[in-house]
């Protein structure tokens, strides 16, 4: 995303997965969200899904996104990839976090 309000990104040192987050922000609601990840189809899934369950969100609500709730939206994952959700709730609130700080300067 060319116009990203914020990017906020996270890694997994243990595979090697690494995520990036951008979001558009628009009164303090999630109004566009993309990433890049460079991992796993596990990583690709969680991090696809962690997009989908926090557009349209306030930064509120999408900090409140949890690595179950990823896992539950997909359906459940094996038990070896589970942390691979945590990569999208760590960008995500990532991104949120550096979009705050922005703003309160």
């Amino acid at each position: 995303m060319v116009d990203a309000d914020s990017i906020g990104t996270a890694g997994d040192p243990s595979c090697g997965d690494h995520l990036k987050i951008f979001i558009k922000v628009n009164n303090g609601i999630i109004e566009d969200i993309s990433f890049l990840v460079y991992g796993c189809a596990a990583s690709v899934a969680t991090s696809s899904m962690t997009t989908v369950l926090a557009k349209g969100k306030h930064l509120d609500d999408a900090r409140k996104i949890t690595q179950q709730d990823i896992i539950d939206a997909l359906g459940g994952l094996p038990e070896p990839k589970k942390h691979c959700s945590n990569l999208g709730v760590s960008a995500l609130r990532s991104a949120i976090l550096h979009y705050q700080l922005q703003q309160t300067w």
